[in-house]
């Protein structure tokens, strides 16, 4: 069997997912620390939310570098929380590494632009409608034409 292409691309595949997210949100984020940061803190607040064969689903279908971080210090036991408004859930996603956190408010928007443009759409697609309609409203692109989050060949 063949190594898949994510695991021996998976630094060129982060790196330009954590690029379209830095720059979609914008001239607050500097780096890929902050990117980095940003990104962990939606990861974990949609996290929260899933049961574990929920997180696995969702983990199956992301690049190699986000599935990692999708389940680092995962509490498996951890109850799943409700969804909260957008408001909410982007102040719990702030509050990652607080001392060092400058995430913007459009966070999961950006964070959500990123992953559309590296999943597969088809797949992406079917595992939030099997996790629910508050897991699709949470990845949904707002206001972006479709070609715009085309998946992208890295």
């Amino acid at each position: 069997m063949t190594i898949p292409w994510s695991y021996l691309h998976s630094e060129q595949e982060f790196a330009s997912f954590l690029k379209d997210a830095r720059d979609r949100m914008g001239q607050a984020i500097e780096d890929d620390e902050m990117a980095y940061t940003a990104v962990e803190g939606v990861l974990q607040v949609f996290r929260r939310r899933l049961t574990p064969p929920q997180v696995i689903a969702f983990g199956n279908i992301l690049p190699s570098t986000l599935r990692a971080m999708l389940v680092y210090n995962w509490r498996v036991d951890a109850m799943p929380l409700p969804f909260g408004t957008r408001s909410e859930m982007i102040r719990e996603a702030q509050s990652v590494r607080k001392e060092h956190n400058i995430t913007p408010l459009n966070v999961i928007d950006a964070t959500a632009y990123a992953l559309w443009r590296h999943c597969n759409h088809r797949d992406l697609s079917q595992v939030l409608a099997n996790i629910g309609p508050e897991a699709v409203t949470f990845w949904e692109v707002r206001g972006v034409p479709p070609s715009e989050i085309a998946q992208r060949n890295i």
